[in-house]
């Protein structure tokens, strides 16, 4: 582990390494994944925070978006949230949970999936958005899901705020949580 952390910036550091079987791959054996996109919503945009989190100047009702967003958990065809350069062989995914949590002037989305579409979760933030913002009301986003049509949806939010925070696996494979 020193050897590597030496050849990697600052930024970065390896924490623990070990030699897995041939079979096993970090992507494809993963059984769940969990983002979180974290906004500031004040009507002043981030300054420290600028490019490590999203921003969103109005009011937003985080109890409608919270609600709004339970429509997506469950195993559901989210062609309405999949960017059209998307080469994921089916649409089909597995919202696991999906939290919508107010500290302050943040607002964090949390998502867990068993596997998600190119942009899929911020398509879902923008779309979350437009609801908490009261430019569609709460039952737009089970309409949006079952349209199938990305065109309805509010547009890509952007990736500042975006963050790959845990991969799940099988125990089998012995990996440290």
């Amino acid at each position: 582990m020193r050897g590597v952390n030496a050849f990697l910036p600052d930024s970065v550091a390896v924490l623990w390494s070990a030699e897995m079987p041939l079979d096993f791959h970090a992507r494809y054996s993963a059984i769940a994944r969990t983002y979180r996109y974290e906004l500031l919503n004040r009507g002043v945009r981030p300054g420290l925070e600028v490019r490590r989190m999203g921003w969103f100047h109005a009011a937003l009702d985080v109890g409608a978006m919270g609600e709004a967003a339970q429509a997506l958990v469950g195993e559901h065809d989210f062609s309405a949230f999949r960017a059209a350069e998307c080469q994921a062989k089916t649409p089909v995914r597995t919202i696991r949970s999906l939290e919508v949590v107010r500290t302050g002037e943040r607002v964090d989305f949390i998502v867990k999936a068993n596997a998600f579409l190119h942009h899929m979760v911020r398509n879902i933030v923008g779309s979350l958005i437009y609801v908490g913002s009261g430019r569609q009301p709460v039952s737009w986003i089970g309409e949006l899901l079952a349209s199938r049509d990305r065109t309805r949806a509010a547009p890509t939010f952007a990736a500042d705020g975006l963050y790959l925070e845990k991969v799940d696996y099988d125990g089998a494979w012995g990996l440290p949580p």
